[in-house]
C-alpha cells in the first residue's frame, strides 16, 4: 500500500452535490454530470501545467460539518468537482470550502482501499478528524483517498 503524509491548507471545490439519501448510485451520477458539463467549470479550476490541479470527491456528514459519513460510512453528502479559485461561483454548481488538514494519503491501485486505509490508521494509532476525500490527479490519472488526521489551525471551512 502506497502511503504518504500530505499537509493541505483550506481549499475550494466547485461541483455537483448529492446525498446518499438520493440512492446508492449518487456518486457515479454526480461524476457523470461533472464529466458531461466540465466545460462550464474549466475556467474556475486551479491549474498546474495547464491542467486542473485536481478532481475531488468531498464527503461530509448530513450536517455539512465535514465529519465522516454516518451509519458505518453509508450516509452523507458528496460533492464531485474540481479544485477551484476562492472567488469561483457558477449558477447550478455548488462550492464547498474544505478545511485544511494533515492527511494520510493512500493511492488507489487496483481497488478502492477505503477499509485498508481505516485499518492503517488504527494500526498506527491515528484517528480521522473529519471525512475522507477522493482525489484524482489529472496529470497522472492516479486516484487517492485522503484521510484527515489533524486539523490545521486557522483553516476552518467558513
Amino acid at each position: 500500500m502506497d502511503v504518504e503524509i500530505i499537509i493541505k491548507p483550506k481549499f475550494y471545490v466547485l461541483g455537483k452535490e448529492g446525498s446518499t439519501e438520493e440512492g446508492k448510485d449518487i456518486v457515479r451520477s454526480l461524476w457523470k454530470d461533472v464529466d458531461n458539463h466540465f466545460d462550464e467549470l474549466e475556467e474556475f479550476a486551479v491549474k498546474t501545467e495547464g491542467k486542473p490541479a485536481g478532481f475531488w470527491g468531498i464527503m461530509s456528514d448530513l450536517s455539512r460539518s465535514y465529519k465522516p459519513w454516518e451509519e458505518n460510512f453509508t450516509k452523507g453528502l458528496y460533492l464531485a468537482g474540481v479544485e477551484c479559485r476562492e472567488d469561483a461561483e457558477k449558477q447550478g454548481w455548488v462550492k464547498w470550502t474544505v478545511p485544511g488538514a494533515e492527511y494520510i494519503c493512500i493511492r488507489c491501485e487496483d481497488s478502492y482501499p477505503f477499509q485498508a486505509g481505516l485499518d492503517y490508521l488504527k494500526h498506527h494509532g491515528l484517528v480521522m478528524v473529519g471525512a475522507a476525500y477522493d482525489f484524482t490527479d489529472p496529470n497522472t490519472s492516479s486516484s487517492y483517498i485522503y484521510y484527515p488526521v489533524r486539523k490545521l489551525a486557522g483553516s476552518e471551512s467558513n
